[in-house]
């Protein structure tokens, strides 16, 4: 056990050997968590995962940091069906102790193995499609689907409960504990099971006591000599014919008035608290099944909301990778003075899912290609422009505007309009003469600028203006140069 502080070896004393600070506290929690991940040791030995679970999340709770503990859970999560969460713990033990962890193994044989990824996402996705047709009411269709699901991931353990609720929903108990028996075999402790398997008992009246016949056998026992003679009762009677007809007589009138006063209330009084009790168990039943729907509907929308969480991390994880990757070609390009080929790469690359280091790459890169780029571009337009090749000028000064509209001290918005002025489209034309006004103030350009405006706003342009501002534009082109 080492020191919080300083890392030193800890001895049998209170106290740490080198700083000196207090570790008795410490020491116990260290302690109590090794105590629960044995417990959780011996728990998985036996199959009581969800006890597991409980007793390594406590030892967490008190050391954070155990790696042994979080990769444990992570191996009774995947052995219980839960693959994604067994995933997030092995990377979060990797990323506390990144030397000689088991969780590298664990997080390669399941990465490298692109088919077992599939079939959880897959998994999931069925999963989550019979919890929908769970709240549509559509138990048919989510029987369907979780079949699918447990032939896919045997070791669901859920898919396994989720199941046999239905089979208990629709009365069919004997598939129900079947299912149950599955899920047993699996984590043969848990809460869930053991509840939803108390209540399919409970219809099968298999926690009935056996009821135990007494025999009331009539037998005379008399001994002859040293033997001892067991026979049943015999009563001789010497009766006449009269007599004979008459206790068949009475024997008819007896069991009249015995059925009449006696049978008949007791058969209706038994047949109306047999119902009273049938019903009564009726109701408890639907209470019961009430409660037990409503619990795992909640269940049901907590483990909605936790697959939303980590489906979010997964597609974070997969922005992150698709950022760097065409950081990495944006950067290729770039050595080899591929220009376009690196700018396509940028824009394609978040800057959000960027490291410190990884994000003052991208800047300088993107300063140095957009500021070439700009500077090609601008040479473009130039030429263009005194080509009069005025589409092609204004193509490339646009593009320039769009990304830096005060390049060159605004000559390349004060060319983008005068582009658009001699192609005659009037209104782009008006629209950067006045970004030059409103960017550069009392400046020649802003002065033109205005001029030009006035003269498209009232349309009075003529062949004398067009050459006049053709001496102008090559006076401008020669002091921007």
């Amino acid at each position: 056990m080492e020191c919080y502080s300083c890392g030193a070896t800890l001895g049998k004393d209170i106290v740490c050997p080198k700083c000196g600070l207090q570790v008795k506290v410490y020491k116990k929690l260290m302690n109590t968590a090794e105590f629960y991940y044995n417990e959780a040791l011996e728990r998985a030995e036996v199959r009581d995962l969800s006890g597991a679970i409980e007793d390594l999340q406590r030892a967490l709770k008190f050391n954070k940091k155990h790696t042994d503990a979080r990769n444990l859970l992570g191996l009774v999560y995947y052995e219980m069906g839960e693959v994604v969460s067994a995933i997030g713990e092995w990377v979060v033990s990797k990323n506390l102790n990144p030397n000689d962890n088991v969780a590298d193994q664990y997080l390669s044989r399941v990465q490298n193995n692109q088919n077992q990824l599939e079939t959880v996402n897959k998994t999931i996705k069925k999963y989550n499609q019979a919890l929908m047709y769970c709240h549509q009411e559509s138990y048919d269709l989510a029987i369907i689907q979780l079949k699918k699901v447990i032939s896919m991931n045997s070791h669901f353990v859920r898919a396994y409960q989720l199941l046999a609720l239905l089979y208990i929903h629709g009365g069919e108990y004997q598939k129900a504990r079947a299912t149950l028996k599955s899920a047993f075999k699996i984590d043969a402790h848990n809460v869930t099971t053991l509840s939803y398997m108390k209540e399919v008992r409970k219809q099968l009246h298999l926690d009935g006591k056996k009821s135990i016949s007494k025999k009331n056998d009539e037998l005379v026992t008399y001994k002859n000599g040293n033997e001892t003679v067991i026979r049943p009762k015999m009563t001789f009677r010497e009766t006449t014919a009269g007599m004979t007809v008459l206790n068949i007589v009475l024997g008819i009138i007896i069991g009249v008035l015995v059925t009449a006063f006696l049978v008949v209330p007791s058969v209706k009084q038994a047949a109306k608290s047999e119902s009273n009790t049938a019903v009564s168990e009726a109701n408890d039943t639907i209470t019961t099944k009430d409660e037990t729907i409503s619990s795992l509907e909640a269940e049901i929308e907590s483990l909605e909301k936790e697959n939303e969480s980590l489906q979010e991390e997964v597609d974070s994880g997969d922005n992150k990778l698709t950022s760097y990757d065409y950081l990495l070609k944006a950067y290729e390009a770039y050595e080899e003075k591929d220009l376009d080929t690196a700018a396509e790469a940028l824009e394609n690359v978040k800057k959000k899912h960027l490291s410190d280091d990884a994000q003052t790459i991208y800047e300088t890169i993107s300063e140095e290609v957009n500021e070439e780029k700009l500077s090609e571009l601008y040479s473009t337009g130039y030429s263009a422009y005194n080509r009069y090749n005025y589409e092609d000028a204004a193509e490339a000064f646009q593009e320039i505007v769009d990304l830096d509209e005060e390049y060159k001290d605004g000559y390349a918005v004060y060319y983008l309009a005068q582009s658009y002025r001699h192609l005659e489209e009037t209104k782009k034309a008006i629209k950067y003469y006045k970004r030059v006004i409103e960017l550069y103030p009392n400046t020649s350009r802003a002065s033109t600028a205005e001029t030009y405006i006035e003269e498209l706003s009232e349309d009075d342009s003529s062949d004398t203006d067009d050459e006049t501002t053709t001496e102008e534009d090559t006076e401008d082109t020669t002091t921007a140069d």
